[in-house]
C-alpha cells in the first residue's frame, strides 16, 4: 500500500472492486471506528463474506494481511474526515451539514496527500511551458474549463477542447517545451491514454491527477496528484468530485500567484478589460 491512508485507498479503489470486496469495504467505510475492533470473522460475518475473502481484500490493498488493516484503520479511525456522513433528504438542514462535512473531508486528504517535492516540480513545468494543454473526459471537463480560464489569466498559455479528437489534434502540434496535464477519475481512460503516448513521442512531459496513484495514467505520468473522494451515490459507488479536483487546480494558481505577486496584475488587467460585458 502507498503512503495514503488506508480510508483513502479504499475509497479510490472502490469503483473496480469486485462485489464481494465492495461488501467488505462499505462495511468498514460505514464505521472505520467499529471496524478496527472487529476479528476477521466478525468482519466477514458482518460483510456477509468469507474470512478468505477478507483475507484476499487486505492482498488487494496491497496490505500484507488482516492485522495489518486494522493497523491502518487504527491511525484513522479518530480522524473525522475518515467518515462518510450520510445525506438524508428527511432533515435538509442535517443533509446540508454532512455534505458541507463530506466536502471538506474531500479538501483536506486532497491537500494532505500531497508532497511538497512534487507541487513544486508540477508548478515549474507549468511556469516553464510554452504551452500547457489540459486535457480530460466527459464530466470532468468543466474542471479543465476552469483551469485553462485560471492559467491564461495569470498569464500561462493554456489550451483545451472537449472533443477529444481535437484535442489530440492539438498534442499532435505541440513540442517537447510544452506540458500535458491530465485529469481522470479512474485513471483508466484508454483515450487520454493514448494521448499521453502521443505528448510522449512529442517529448512533452505529462501532470496527471486521478483518485488513483497505481493508476495507469498516474504510473504512465511524469507527475501525480491524487484526489480524494468522500461522495457516494447508490451506497456503493462514488462518483468524481470536481471539488476536489478544482481544489487541486485552484492550489496549484494560489501557489503560482503566491510565488510571483506579479501576476495578480495580469488578473486585474484581464478583469479590465472584460468588465464592461457586465452589469
Amino acid at each position: 500500500m502507498s503512503s495514503e491512508n488506508v480510508i483513502d485507498t479504499i475509497y479510490s479503489n472502490l469503483n473496480a472492486m469486485t462485489q464481494t470486496d465492495k461488501k467488505i469495504a462499505q462495511v468498514i467505510l460505514k464505521n472505520p471506528g467499529d471496524a478496527v475492533n472487529y476479528t476477521i470473522s466478525e468482519l466477514a460475518t458482518n460483510a456477509v463474506v468469507s474470512e478468505a475473502s477478507v483475507s484476499r481484500f487486505c492482498k488487494n490493498l496491497q496490505l500484507n494481511g488482516f492485522h495489518q488493516l486494522k493497523i491502518e484503520l487504527a491511525k484513522v479511525s479518530d480522524d473525522e474526515s475518515s467518515y462518510y456522513k450520510v445525506i438524508n433528504i428527511d432533515n435538509v438542514q442535517q443533509a446540508l451539514a454532512n455534505i458541507k462535512d463530506n466536502k471538506n473531508a474531500e479538501i483536506t486528504n486532497t491537500l494532505t496527500s500531497i508532497a511538497s517535492a512534487t507541487i513544486e516540480n508540477v508548478m515549474r513545468l507549468i511556469e516553464e511551458a510554452r504551452v500547457l494543454q489540459i486535457a480530460a473526459e466527459g464530466n470532468t471537463f468543466p474542471v479543465v474549463e476552469d483551469a485553462s480560464y485560471r492559467f491564461n489569466q495569470i498569464g500561462i498559455l493554456a489550451i483545451c477542447s472537449e472533443s477529444w479528437q481535437t484535442s489530440i489534434g492539438q498534442t499532435l502540434n505541440l513540442k517537447n517545451s510544452d506540458v500535458l496535464m491530465v485529469i481522470s477519475n479512474s485513471g483508466e481512460s484508454k483515450a487520454l491514454l493514448k494521448q499521453m503516448a502521443v505528448a510522449k513521442k512529442q517529448g512533452m512531459k505529462i501532470i496527471a491527477i486521478t483518485n488513483r496513484n497505481d493508476s495507469p495514467i498516474a504510473l504512465e505520468a511524469d507527475y501525480h496528484l491524487r484526489t480524494a473522494v468522500r461522495q457516494r451515490v447508490l451506497q456503493s459507488e462514488y462518483y468524481f468530485s470536481r471539488v476536489a479536483a478544482m481544489t487541486v487546480i485552484e492550489t496549484i494558481f494560489l501557489l503560482l500567484i503566491a510565488k510571483d505577486r506579479k501576476r495578480l496584475s495580469k488578473i486585474m488587467g484581464h478583469e479590465t478589460i472584460i468588465s464592461d460585458t457586465k452589469i
